[in-house]
C-alpha cells in the first residue's frame, strides 16, 4: 500500500516503507531498516539497546553495535518528519510513538478485533468485511524475509497469524455458503502452506460441495503423504473424519444456506463449568518472595502472540511446586476459562512417568472432551491437536508438574495465544523453546528462621533460638527437610528443637530422621538419582569419595579417571538434576544432605574400585602441589616421593596468583585429603602432600593446621619406616613449634630429626634441623647455644648450594644477634638473606631480612637509613604476605616515623600494625610487635594504652617463653607504672627485667629503648 491513512505512515508487513503523504522516504541502509523494524514491531514499548543489537546483527556483532544502533537511531530522527517525537529515548533504549492510523500492523490488530466483535455480535457478513480488509494489508514476510533469526521469528509469528486470519475468513465464508469460489484461494495457501491441514481441510470441503468429491479424495491423500515422509505421522483426527464424511457422502457436509449458521467438522464440545484443579495454597507458605514475583513477573508480560510458558527447575525438595501453586492462585483470576494442574509423575516413589496419551487424555476429559457418544483418537499427535482445538480461543491456565522431559510438554502446547503454562522440572529442560526459566536454590538462613517459626510458633522458637538455627543449618535450608523437621516436632510436643537437633547431628543417621510418612529427603533424592543414566550414576557414587567440599573439573576428571572435558560433562548433567551445585564456572559442590544420600549408596557396585580412585586423586593433588611449590617456593629441595606423577591434566599453575588462588581455593579440600590418605593406608602420599601443603600454610600463617597436619606426616612416616621421610616431617613439626612458641617441645622435636638425618647422612636435613634449633634457643635466651647452630647451618647449606635454606637460616642470626644486642652483626646478616631472597624472587623473604635490617639499625641509632629501608619493605606488603610480617613492618614503621618527628603518620601505622596483629599473628610475633607499640605511646605519654599492651605483650612471651620479649614486657610495665606513679609495681617489674636480661647476656647499653 503506497501512501497511507495520515500524512506519514510506517508499512512493515512486507518490504518496510516510510510514506509522507504520497512521498516514499529513504531510510539508509539495512541497520536503519532493521532498527526501524524492531521498534515498530514493539511500537509502545521500550526496547533496549541491547535487543536492538541483537535483532540488527545474526551473531557476533562488533564492538562497535551499541554505538552503530544510536548512530543509525539518529539518522532515522533526521529522514523522518518529526523523528525526535517518533523515535523516543527512553531509560537504556528507544521507543516509537505512532498512533493505529501511522502502522499497518496496528491497523492489522484493529480490523481482526473488528472481525471479532462482529462475530460476537453474530453479524458474519461484516466478520467476513473486516478480515478481507485485514488480509489486504499483507504484502508479504518482514523485509521480504531479508532479516537476522530475531527478525525472521517476529516474522514467523505474525504469519501465523496471517494464516489463522485467513482461515477463520474462509470457514466463515463457507458458513455462509460460499464454496467454488473459494477453491483458487484456497488452493493457493495450501499450495504456500501443505502441511497446514485446516486448510487443507477447508480445500477439501469446498471442493466437496462445488460437485469434485475425487478431487477433495486426492486432496486428502496428498496431505497423507506429506505428513507420512516429512513428520512421520498421519493427518488429525480432525481431517480424518472429514475424510471419512466425504467418502460416506455425509449429510452433514452438505452447503449451508446463505445464512448464519457455519457448519462444523466436528460436534462442538457441551458448555461445561471452567473447570479449577489447582492443589490448594499453603497457608503458612513462607519466602521466596523474589522468585515469586519474577515468576509473576513473567507470567504476566502477555505479547498477544504465543502461550506464555514460564518455567521452574531446582534440586529435590526445594519447593518448586509449592511456589509455582502459590503463582498459579494468584494469577487463577486471569484466566476464567480453566486452571488446570496435571502431575506427570516424572519423580514420585513408586509411579511411573505419566505418558503423553495418558497426560492429553485426562487434561482433555478435565475440559469436558469427548462429549456425548465421542472417543478420544487413539494416537497423541491426534489427541494433541484435539486438545489445541479445545483450547483455541480460551484463556486456561495450565501447571504441568515433574516433568522430566520437553517433547510431553510440547504435547501439551496449547496454541491459543491467550494461555500460560506453568513447568516445574527438576532439571532444566533445555529443549523447551520460548520459555522464561526461573532456577529455586536453597532457602537463605532467615527465610528458613521465618518457616520454622510460622510452623512451630514463636514461643517455642524463642525459648531455643540457638537451636532453631542449628536445625535449619543441619535442614540444609531444604524447604522440604524443614517441613518434615518441624512436623516431627509438631507430631511430638515434647520434643524440644534441642533434641532433634542431637538426633540431626548423627549423619549416618541424618536422613532417616528426616523421613515422615510419605515424605523423605532421601525418597526425594534417589528419584532424582535413578533418573541418571548408568555411567552417571557411578561418576554420582565415585565424586562422593572427594573429601573436599567443592570439586573442580581437574580432580573430578583424576577422580573418575577421564577426560576434563568428559568429567565437565559429567558434572553438567548432575547439575542438571540438581545433585550438585555450582557456586561458579568449574566449580561443584554437594548440598550437605546430597552427600549424606551418596554415602548411603557406597554399598551399591562400582564400574570402578575406591582403591583406584582414591589413588588417582591422591596422585593428582601430589602432581598439582609439587607444581604449585615449583612456582610459590623457588629454591625449595626437591625431594624423590616415590611416586609417579600423575597423567591427569592440571590446572594452570604457572604464574605465582595462579597457583596462590588455587591453594588458597583447594586448601580445606587438602586438609582433608592427607587425612583421607593417611586413614585408607596411603602412608606415602599422606607424608609427601603433607611436606606440600605445609609450605601454603606456613606462608598465609594457618599455624594450628600446620602442627596438626605435621604430626599426622611423623604418625605415617614412622608407621612407613622411612627414615628420609621421618625427618622431613619432624623438620617440618619442628618450624611449627616454633611458630607456635612450643619452644621446648621444638627442641626435642628438633633434635630427633637432626639424628635421623645424621643417620640417612642427609646434611640438607641436618643443616635445616640445626637452623631450627638455632631458632628455638635464640627464643629461650640461650644465646651461645643457638649460635652454634646457626653458624654451622648456615655454612652446610652454604656448602650445599640451598640458597632458600641460607637465607632463612641468615635471617634467624639477625634475629638473634639483634635480641642479644649485637646490632651490627644482625644489620650484616640481614644484607645477606636479602641479597640472597632477591636472588630467588622471594619477595616474602625480602620483607622479612628488610624489616631485620630495620630493628637493627634502629639498634644502632640509624633512623633514616631505617625509614629509608621500612619504606622498601612497605612497597612489597600486599594480600599475598603473611599479615603478621605486614603488621611488623607497619609497627616498625610507626616506631621510626615518631623518632623522626612524624606524629601523624606514626599513629596511623601504629593503628594498622594492631588491627592485623589482632586479625592472627603468632604469639611470637604479636608478643614483640605490643612492645614496639607500647614503647611508641610511652614516648608519647600515653601511659595507660602502652601499659596494656605490654601486659598483653608479657602474657604472650611468657606462655611460649620468648624470654627476650617478656623481659622487654616486663621493662615496658615498669617504664609505664612509674610514670602513672605507681612505684612500687614499677621496682618489682624492673628488677624482673634486669634479671632475664643479665641471664641472657644483654647489657643495658644494648637494649631496645
Amino acid at each position: 500500500m503506497a501512501g497511507g491513512g495520515g500524512p506519514l505512515r510506517f508499512n512493515l508487513l512486507g518490504a518496510l516503507e516510510v510514506w509522507e503523504g504520497g512521498t516514499k522516504l529513504r531510510l539508509g541502509g539495512a541497520i536503519q531498516e532493521r532498527v526501524l523494524l524492531m521498534l515498530l514491531l514493539e511500537s509502545g514499548k521500550m526496547l533496549p539497546v541491547s535487543r536492538l543489537v541483537e535483532a540488527v546483527w545474526d551473531e557476533d556483532p562488533p564492538a562497535t553495535a551499541p554505538h552503530q544502533v544510536r548512530k543509525a537511531v539518529a539518522d532515522l530522527r533526521r529522514r523522518i518528519p518529526g523523528g525526535s517525537e517518533t523515535l523516543v529515548t527512553e531509560g537504556p533504549g528507544y521507543r516509537v510513538v505512532v498512533t493505529e492510523t501511522q502502522l499497518d500492523l496496528a491497523e492489522f490488530d484493529a480490523r481482526l478485533r473488528t472481525a471479532k466483535e462482529a462475530l460476537a455480535a453474530e453479524n458474519p457478513a461484516r466478520a467476513v468485511d473486516a478480515l478481507q480488509a485485514t488480509l489486504a494489508l499483507w504484502r508479504g514476510p518482514l523485509l521480504s524475509g531479508e532479516g537476522t533469526p530475531v527478525i525472521e521469528r517476529a516474522s514467523v509469528m505474525l504469519e501465523e497469524r496471517r494464516l489463522a486470519a485467513a482461515e477463520q475468513l474462509f470457514d466463515l465464508r463457507l458458513g455462509l455458503g460460499e464454496s467454488a469460489e473459494l477453491v483458487v484461494d484456497l488452493r493457493q495457501l495450501v499450495h504456500q502452506n501443505p502441511l497446514r491441514e485446516t486448510l487443507r481441510g477447508q480445500l477439501m470441503l469446498a471442493l466437496y460441495r462445488s460437485g469434485r468429491q475425487a478431487a477433495a479424495l486426492e486432496e486428502y491423500a496428498e496431505v497423507r503423504r506429506l505428513l507420512g515422509e516429512e513428520l512421520g505421522i498421519d493427518p488429525g483426527p480432525e481431517l480424518t473424519r472429514l475424510h471419512e464424511g466425504i467418502l460416506r457422502e455425509s449429510p452433514e457436509l452438505a452447503a449451508a444456506p446463505k445464512s448464519w449458521e457455519a457448519p462444523s467438522p466436528l460436534p462442538a464440545a457441551p458448555e461445561i463449568k471452567a473447570p479449577s484443579t489447582l492443589p490448594h495454597d499453603l497457608a503458612d507458605f513462607t519466602g521466596r518472595d523474589r522468585e515469586l514475583q519474577e515468576l509473576l513477573g513473567y507470567a504476566r508480560h502477555e505479547d498477544g502472540r504465543a502461550t506464555r510458558i514460564v518455567a521452574i527447575d531446582g534440586m529435590g525438595g526445594s519447593g518448586k511446586t509449592t511456589l509455582a501453586v502459590r503463582a498459579a492462585h494468584r494469577l487463577a483470576g486471569a484466566y476464567p476459562d480453566g486452571q488446570i494442574h496435571i502431575d506427570l509423575r516424572g519423580y514420585t516413589p513408586g509411579e511411573q512417568p505419566v505418558t503423553t496419551g495418558a497426560a492429553l487424555a485426562s487434561l482433555l476429559r478435565t475440559m469436558g472432551v469427548p462429549g456425548p457418544g465421542q472417543q478420544l483418537p487413539e494416537d497423541d499427535a491426534g489427541r494433541a491437536a484435539l486438545w489445541r482445538a479445545t483450547l483455541r480461543g480460551k484463556r486456561v491456565l495450565l501447571l504441568v508438574d515433574n516433568a522430566t522431559e520437553a517433547g510431553t510438554i510440547l504435547h501439551l502446547l496449547p496454541a491459543s495465544p491467550d494461555c500460560l503454562l506453568l513447568v516445574t522440572s527438576r532439571a532444566r529442560l533445555v529443549d523447551l523453546d520460548g520459555a522464561d526459566w526461573i532456577s529455586i536454590g536453597l532457602m537463605s538462613p532467615e527465610e528458613s528462621a521465618t518457616l520454622i517459626e510460622d510452623i512451630l510458633g514463636g514461643q517455642r522458637v524463642s525459648a531455643e533460638p540457638e537451636a532453631a538455627a542449628e536445625l535449619a543449618r543441619l535442614c540444609g535450608y531444604l524447604p522440604l527437610a524443614l517441613r518434615i523437621a518441624t512436623a516431627r516436632l509438631r507430631n511430638r510436643p515434647r520434643w524440644t528443637l534441642a533434641y532433634l537437633v542431637e538426633r540431626l547431628r548423627d549423619e549416618t543417621r541424618r536422613l532417616d530422621e528426616l523421613s515422615l510418612g510419605e515424605r523423605s529427603i532421601a525418597a526425594t533424592l534417589r528419584l532424582s538419582y535413578q533418573a541418571l543414566d548408568k555411567d552417571s550414576r557411578t561418576a554420582f557414587r565415585t565424586l562422593a569419595l572427594h573429601p573436599g567440599g567443592d570439586i573442580d573439573v581437574y580432580s573430578a576428571a583424576a577422580l573418575l579417571g577421564m577426560d576434563v572435558r568428559i568429567a565437565e560433562d559429567t558434572l553438567e548433567r548432575l547439575l542438571d538434576v540438581h545433585l550438585v551445585l555450582q557456586p561458579e564456572i568449574g566449580l561443584y559442590t554437594m548440598h550437605d544432605l546430597v552427600r549424606s544420600f551418596v554415602r548411603s549408596l557406597r554399598g551399591e557396585p562400582t564400574a570402578q574400585d575406591d582403591g583406584a580412585a582414591v589413588e588417582r586423586l591422591l596422585d593428582y593433588y601430589l602432581t598439582a602441589t609439587e607444581a604449585a611449590c615449583e612456582v610459590l617456593f623457588p629454591g625449595r629441595r626437591r625431594r624423590p616421593t616415590g611416586i609417579p606423577p600423575s597423567a591427569a591434566e592440571l590446572p594452570d599453575l604457572t604464574h605465582e596468583k595462579l597457583a596462590q588462588v588455587w591453594f588458597s581455593r583447594e586448601h580445606p579440600g587438602l586438609l582433608s585429603l592427607v587425612t583421607l590418605a593417611e586413614r585408607s593406608g596411603y602412608d606415602r602420599h599422606a607424608v609427601c602432600l603433607a611436606r606440600n601443603l605445609v609450605f601454603h600454610l606456613n606462608a598465609r600463617g594457618h599455624l594450628q593446621e600446620f602442627a596438626e597436619l605435621c604430626r599426622l606426616a611423623v604418625t605415617a612416616a614412622r608407621r612407613l619406616g622411612d627414615l628420609d621421610l621421618l625427618g622431613v616431617s619432624l623438620s617440618n613439626l619442628g618450624v611449627a613449634c616454633w611458630k607456635l612458641g612450643r619452644y621446648e617441645e621444638g627442641v626435642k622435636v628438633a633434635e630427633e630429626g637432626r639424628d635421623v638425618a645424621a643417620r640417612l647422612g642427609d646434611r640438607h636435613t641436618q643443616a635445616h634441623t640445626e637452623s631450627t634449633l638455632g631458632l628455638y634457643k635464640s627464643l629461650l635466651g640461650r644465646f651461645p647455644e643457638a649460635l652454634v647452630h646457626l653458624q654451622w647451618a648456615i655454612t652446610c647449606e652454604r656448602e650445599l648450594d640451598s640458597p632458600r635454606a641460607e637465607a632463612e637460616s641468615l635471617t634467624a642470626l639477625s634475629a638473634l644477634y639483634e635480641q642479644w644486642g649485637k646490632y651490627p652483626e644482625a644489620a650484616e646478616a640481614a644484607r645477606r638473606a636479602m641479597r640472597l631472597a632477591e636472588q630467588l624472587g622471594r619477595q616474602g623473604g625480602k620483607l622479612v631480612a628488610l624489616t631485620d635490617l630495620a630493628l637493627a639499625q634502629t639498634g644502632l641509632g640509624d633512623y633514616t637509613e631505617a625509614d629509608e629501608t621500612l619504606a622498601l619493605a612497605r612497597q612489597l606488603c600486599d594480600e599475598s604476605m603473611d599479615q603478621g610480617h605486614v603488621a611488623m613492618t607497619l609497627a616498625l614503621s610507626a616506631d621510626i616515623a615518631q623518632r623522626l618527628d612524624r606524629p601523624n603518620e606514626s599513629s596511623g601505622f601504629a593503628d594498622r600494625a594492631l588491627a592485623l596483629a589482632q586479625a592472627g599473628s603468632s604469639p611470637l610475633r604479636q608478643a614483640k610487635l605490643e612492645n614496639v607499640i607500647g614503647r611508641v605511646l610511652r614516648r608519647k605519654q600515653e601511659y595507660a594504652s602502652a601499659l596494656a599492651l605490654h601486659s598483653s605483650a608479657h602474657e604472650l612471651a611468657s606462655s611460649v617463653g620468648h624470654r627476650v620479649e617478656e623481659a622487654y614486657a616486663l621493662a615496658g610495665l615498669a617504664s609505664a607504672a612509674a610514670a602513672l606513679g605507681d612505684e612500687p609495681w614499677a621496682a618489682e617489674h624492673a628488677a624482673q627485667a634486669e634479671e632475664l636480661f643479665s641471664a641472657m647476656g644483654i647489657p643495658p647499653n644494648a637494649r631496645r629503648t
